[in-house]
């Protein structure tokens, strides 16, 4: 029998998925902001014309207790349906499935109504859930079903049960937080009552013309998770029951194991889909770090799943399908995994978004034609620049970048070179390629002037960054200290013995990996390796696959992370990722100090301060991470000569306190539309 292929499409006996690539569930909080179902159809409808085999909606709650926030959606009632019907019609304009997700938070609603299986209050929400009496979960069971038939009214063409991550089927399932001793607790048979009686009554509702998809937490990753013999004895009894396609869940939302961010290994978790479709007979889907051709083509080679799943990427790339089908791979804007505008956006109540594609979930407000052909000057090609020289070039302007420097990139260059962080290169490669489709003009080495740019352009964008900041230290020139870009330009090299770090910033925690791993090659690019580190039970012996950390000695130098601040280092890191940061550092032994006073810099080290106890460390090595001052020297005068309506500051050169590239290219994207629609 002939291997499928991601093109290949998948027939389920009453419908065919036309491929195999499903655009896995993402909350964008489109769905509750008043009349925003029009922007998540059009979301939903951009990625269908792309070609995506089928969508499956942001969690969709079965009733007040199951929202995720006080004023989350839920589809309980008829009158709800007419949105619905709009957001499936538009998708239905091609052959795309869509499928919408029935998510009740259980614990992890952030309300004072949650209920869960047992009392018990979750380490990342604010309230204490209450047990559901056995007469709510009757009620549950129904209202599962009632938003199920709701959804087949409304034209979805099926729904996806949301049994894992740590959400309230998956708070029935494990032991964690099953401590009934009714027939919904205690054996695993009772502890899979509840999700079961909610298939079959949801079956009964809707038929079997209906999708419908269960998705399983392969990997709880939390203490007290379900064992590998319990998570097939469920996918086969959903099996038997009428399920269609099992997705693979990994991790509790609780769990201290990273799952998605861009330091986990491409594919790291297909393992475990490959070992469960071993012992069941419908279509699995694979899923987490899935966002190049490579690891798609290894997943279908080697049979790990039937389908793959993919969510952030076609935050970054909407047409991802379509570059994948028609094989322009290089065209792709990959997603890097960082979480900085899609998951940190959610946890702090904005809408989603993307740091490397500001358009995602915002499709609406790019819809302005431009009013006339405009010439544009970028000065500066870093994300900031090259994103706002890309999206004139795509709206019809004339563009001409200027870099002093010979590559592109800017801050990106310098991203790339951390350990964890090798997906930035990606970024790169498509802003280069996206500059020689779109015949972008492109001076490098090019150290331009006000004089030469003359009257030429329509418009002028500086975008000419940053330069590392210099504390003022009595010995700051000291030949032990290194300014953070001379470390990873190789300008300079460490010497032999410990380091301090001096700033405990995003910079910091990133130079503190540079040096633990110069020796070292990163989990990131090794699965077995990042399994390891981070506890993984690859053999899958303990409930919920963890085991004891086996963490390598990275280094044999001595590193210190200091800072002026009192607050917990790396305060200000990504919401959903911070933690991991600071773990991997912990891990590591790397010495965090606060409450810093820097006295001097001499022959014997670094003589610091801290609440009146003076001490030297007796480090070779001084990095200077102190934050960053804009480079804006050359707007101003460019300000002095055309004013301020021809001439824009973007990027790190408008504002230098944290490198945010998120905001940078966000800046960039949308200045355009702000001059050429005006």
């Amino acid at each position: 029998m002939e291997k499928a292929n991601v093109f290949s499409p998948l027939d389920l006996g009453f419908t065919k998925i036309e491929n195999r690539i499903l655009m896995g569930s993402m909350h964008t909080g489109l769905e509750e902001k008043k009349d925003n179902f029009e922007a998540l159809a059009s979301f939903y409808e951009q990625r269908a014309k792309a070609g995506v085999g089928i969508i499956v909606t942001g969690g969709i709650a079965p009733n007040l207790q199951g929202r995720l926030s006080p004023f989350g959606h839920q589809l309980s009632y008829s009158w709800q349906l007419g949105k619905h019907k709009n957001l499936t019609k538009r998708v239905h304009k091609y052959p795309t499935k869509i499928c919408m997700q029935i998510l009740h938070a259980g614990r992890y609603g952030y309300h004072p109504l949650i209920a869960s299986a047992s009392k018990s209050k979750s380490p990342i929400t604010p309230f204490k859930a209450r047990a559901l009496t056995q007469f709510e979960i009757r009620k549950t069971i129904k209202d599962f079903a009632n938003t199920a038939k709701l959804a087949k009214k409304a034209g979805y063409d099926g729904v996806e049960i949301m049994g894992s991550e740590g959400y309230l089927l998956n708070q029935f399932i494990a032991p964690r937080t099953n401590k009934r001793t009714d027939k919904y607790g205690g054996s695993f048979e009772n502890r899979i009552r509840f999700p079961l009686a909610i298939v079959d009554e949801i079956r009964k509702k809707v038929g079997h013309d209906f999708i419908l998809i269960f998705r399983v937490s392969m990997l709880d990753l939390v203490e007290e998770g379900s064992t590998f013999d319990e998570v097939i004895q469920l996918c086969l009894e959903l099996e038997k029951r009428g399920i269609n396609l099992i997705n693979t869940g990994i991790g509790w939302h609780e769990a201290r194991i990273p799952t998605i961010a861009t330091m986990v290994p491409r594919g790291a978790f297909t393992w475990i889909s490959k070992k469960v479709k071993e012992k069941i007979n419908i279509p699995i889907i694979t899923t987490n770090r899935i966002n190049t051709i490579e690891t798609i083509e290894d997943i279908f080679e080697n049979d790990y799943a039937d389908m793959i799943s993919m969510a952030r990427p076609f935050l970054a790339d909407p047409l991802i399908v379509q570059k994948l089908k028609e094989k322009k791979n290089e065209l792709i804007n990959t997603c890097i995994g960082c979480n900085q505008a899609c998951l940190d956006h959610i946890f702090q109540g904005k809408t989603a978004s993307c740091l490397v594609n500001p358009k995602a979930c915002h499709e609406m407000e790019f819809q302005k034609e431009p009013i006339k052909k405009l010439k544009f000057a970028i000065i500066g090609a870093g994300p900031a620049g090259i994103s706002s020289a890309i999206e004139a070039a795509k709206r019809g302007h004339d563009v001409s970048i200027y870099e002093k420097q010979n590559v592109i990139g800017g801050q990106f260059n310098l991203a790339q070179k951390i350990p964890g962080k090798e997906e930035f290169k990606e970024t790169i490669r498509y802003f280069k390629k996206q500059i020689e489709e779109l015949n972008i003009t492109i001076h490098l080495n090019t150290n331009i002037s006000i004089d030469d740019l003359e009257h030429k352009f329509d418009h002028y964008i500086f975008s000419t960054g940053v330069r590392p900041r210099i504390p003022q230290i009595p010995g700051i020139e000291h030949s032990s200290v290194i300014h953070y870009d001379q470390l990873l330009k190789g300008e300079k090299k460490l010497n032999d013995g410990d380091c301090a770090i001096i700033g405990a910033g995003g910079i910091g925690f990133d130079i503190a990996e540079f040096i633990l791993h110069q020796n070292h090659s990163p989990s990131s690019l090794h699965i077995n390796q990042f399994l390891s580190e981070w506890g993984i039970d690859l053999s899958y012996k303990n409930r919920g696959a963890i085991k004891d950390k086996n963490i390598p000695k990275y280094s044999d130098r001595k590193i210190y992370l200091l800072q002026r601040k009192s607050t917990k280092h790396g305060k200000n890191l990504g919401k959903t990722t911070g933690w991991i940061h600071r773990q991997s550092l912990k891990n590591a032994k790397v010495i965090m100090k606060g409450s810093v006073e820097y006295q001097k810099i001499d022959s014997e080290g670094l003589h610091i301060k801290i609440n009146n106890n003076v001490e030297c460390l007796g480090v070779k090595n001084i990095i200077i991470c102190a934050g960053q001052v804009s480079v804006n020297e050359l707007y101003e005068r460019g300000l002095s000569k055309w004013g301020e309506g021809r001439c824009h500051l973007i990027g790190g050169a408008h504002i230098a306190e944290e490198i945010d590239a998120k905001r940078a290219i966000n800046e960039g994207v949308r200045l355009i539309h702000l001059l050429d629609t005006k």
